[in-house]
């Protein structure tokens, strides 16, 4: 692929679309989408990625998803005010799956106002809350 993190830390990309090309899309025109967070290499997210959505994530440097619920791009952070800065974007070996590796704006990944999304872990055949809200979901959707 030909996007790489600059010096000034932006993406930059080959503007002919080919490295759009060896993406696997899927039949809805989507590829799973992981946020990993830059530095403590956690996993933040997953989501749904258009080629749209990936052409404009990989020439803003912010991450852009494609929202199946609102059935439109979904700039992360456009409600909340938690974007993600994508440092470093790769593919994987079947060319189904992308990671960004981003650093999370305000801390805070998860509509539930948790740092991750992954935030329930399986403890005696029950998921368990394990990571602390860290800001009311009520006050950052307003």
């Amino acid at each position: 692929m030909a996007e790489q993190t600059s010096a000034s830390g932006t993406i930059s990309s080959n503007l002919s679309g080919q490295w759009l090309d060896a993406v696997r899309w899927d039949a809805a025109g989507l590829v799973t989408a992981i946020a990993q967070e830059v530095g403590t290499d956690r996993i933040l997210m997953v989501a749904w990625m258009n080629r749209e959505a990936l052409a404009e994530t990989a020439a803003t440097g912010r991450a852009v998803y494609w929202s199946r619920s609102r059935g439109r791009l979904w700039r992360k952070g456009e409600e909340s005010g938690h974007a993600q800065r994508v440092r470093e974007m790769r593919l994987d070996c079947d060319g189904d799956v992308i990671l960004l590796r981003v650093e999370q704006e305000g801390g805070i990944a998860c509509h539930t106002g948790r740092h991750s999304c992954f935030f329930s872990r399986l403890e005696d055949g029950r998921w368990v809350a394990v990571d602390p809200v860290l800001r009311d979901p009520e006050t950052i959707y307003k």
